[in-house]
Parts: structure tokens; sequence; C-alpha cells
């Protein structure tokens, strides 16, 4: 009876990874080859309000993003590092305990983005379509609630010496944005890292 019950649910996992991948696969040749491609204008990326908008290229960067609803039981996180021609090199999906916020969840992105950049490649730079995350980066004083998190990140930092943030256009920042949305909606435990999205490795169902 046990072994019956872990081959049903071996089963719906890989059918559930099969979509998953089948979503994936579309998003990417739907958005990634269309957002990048030459015959479309380069995005715009501001640091923030108060300084004109500049036109730069998405090249060896980092873009990421976090999900959360109240009633989920995970939050996600998702994110993408383009090299300097532009082509995505590593890309990353996973589910947490729900967070107590939205921007909780954008600062664990923020988080995990920047330690499996620290540990997979050169780049510093990171893209965020959350303004709200920018500002608590810039201005940590300013949000005491999130001390515990910033700590941590100022820590990274102190290993990523040229660490820059920009505000990134959500329609440019579709690919992680889906990554965490599909992480957090994911009904069992969500962990990724790869090149592409051709083999998924779910941790170990447990008897």
């Amino acid at each position: 009876m046990g072994t019956r019950n872990i081959t049903r649910r071996e089963s719906a996992l890989h059918s559930e990874l099969e979509a998953l991948r089948w979503a994936m696969e579309n998003m990417l040749q739907h958005s990634t080859c269309q957002s990048f491609g030459t015959d479309l204008p380069q995005p715009v990326i501001q640091e923030n309000n108060t300084e004109e908008p500049q036109v730069l290229s998405l090249g060896n960067i980092c873009l990421l993003d976090g999900s959360w609803t109240s009633a989920a039981h995970f939050s996600g996180c998702g994110w993408v590092w383009m090299d300097s021609g532009g082509n995505i090199q590593l890309m990353g999906t996973r589910n947490i305990t729900r967070r107590e916020s939205a921007l909780h969840s954008e600062l664990e992105a923020l988080r995990w983005a920047m330690e499996n950049m620290l540990q997979h490649s050169t780049c510093q730079s990171f893209g965020t379509d959350c303004k709200d995350l920018i500002a608590t980066i810039k201005e940590p004083h300013a949000w005491p609630s999130f001390a515990t998190e910033l700590e941590r990140m100022e820590t990274l930092q102190i290993c990523l010496p040229d660490f820059s943030i920009t505000h990134v256009p959500r329609a440019r920042n579709q690919i992680s944005d889906f990554l965490a949305k599909t992480a957090r909606s994911f009904h069992r435990e969500l962990f990724f890292i790869g090149c592409s999205i051709s083999v998924w490795l779910p941790r170990p169902l447990l008897a």
C-alpha cells in the first residue's frame, strides 16, 4: 500500500513537472526571444525617480523577482543572469515558506540572487521592477522592520564591491516574474538552478 502511494505521488509530481517544463518552454520562446531580439528597442532602466531615464543594455545583469500572496503556502523567488551579450547563462527558481509580506519576499529573492552570482559568476549588477526593494537597499535605516534582512544584505555587499541595483520595467522582467510566480504556486518544495529548463531535479519525496 505504501509503495503504491509513493508511485502515485511520483507520477503526479512527474506530470506537474512536465506541465511546468512546457509552460517554461513557451514562456522562453514567446518572451525571451522577443524581449531580447534585435528588432526591439533597448529597455529603459532608471536608478531612481529623480534621475532622467537612461537607455542601457540588459547585458551582464541578474534580473530577479519575488512573488507573494497572503493565501499561498509558499513565497516564490526567481532570477535570470544574462551575460554581456544579452544571452541567458543561468536561471534559478525556488519556493520558501511564505514570508511576512511581498517586500520580504523581494528581499529574499535578491539575497538568493546575490549568493548565486557570488558562487557562479562575476556579475554584480542586479535589476528589479520593485522600487521599494531598491529603496530599502539604498536607505536601510528608513526601514527598521527589515533590519535583520538588510544586515544580511550588507554582509553580501561586502563581497560585491561593485554592487548596483537598478529599476527595470516590469515588461522587461517577465522571465524572473514567471519563475517566481511558478515557484510560489507550486504544490511541493521546488529548488532549481540551471542553464536551461530541459532537466528538472525535484528533491526526493518522503516515504
